[in-house]
């Protein structure tokens, strides 16, 4: 975090994340609010360098991202969240540092079928999703009156959209073969 948005920062930001992460940006598409550190020409020829293609939200329609918006949600929610304002930048720095730990590393996604982002960015998401549906095939097979439809679907979610259709939602919700 800095104590001032500006397009250096966001730039320096983007660019350390895909070092980090060994990620080959060409290709990739930069979701962003309409604000003006991102739209801003530092940014845009940033992105362009790159081969990041840029995407906006719609014009004062601030519920336009749904992942950022689950992300702030869940920030804002979370029962560690400070109440009161933080004291200095190093505080609000230590306090997202340990949040952001915890959100990848600990806090089970819903939309991913309650694994960890770590789990899934490593491969462990096989494992544990087959090992669950296992524990429900068996529960299953022990108690059948106590199912009237078939176990929860733990196959693996391939594809995460930012604005599912219908039938992309039912997709998901089906027991993969």
């Amino acid at each position: 975090m800095y104590d001032t948005e500006c397009a250096t920062h966001a730039v320096a930001l983007f660019e350390r994340t895909c070092r980090r992460a060994a990620l080959d940006p060409h290709g990739l598409v930069l979701h962003a609010d309409n604000g003006g550190t991102i739209k801003g020409s530092t940014m845009v020829a940033t992105l362009e360098r790159l081969g990041v293609l840029p995407s906006f939200s719609r014009p004062r329609l601030s519920n336009d991202n749904p992942f950022s918006e689950a992300l702030f949600r869940t920030l804002k929610y979370c029962p560690a969240y400070p109440s009161r304002p933080f004291t200095d930048l190093e505080a609000a720095n230590t306090w997202v540092t340990a949040f952001v730990q915890w959100y990848n590393h600990e806090h089970q996604h819903s939309a991913i079928r309650f694994v960890t982002p770590e789990d899934r960015h490593t491969g462990r998401e096989q494992a544990i999703l087959g090992a669950r549906q296992r524990v429900y095939e068996a529960a299953r097979a022990t108690h059948p009156a106590r199912w009237c439809r078939a176990i929860r679907n733990w196959a693996p979610v391939t594809t995460v959209r930012l604005n599912p259709t219908k039938e992309d939602l039912r997709t998901q919700a089906r027991i993969a073969p």
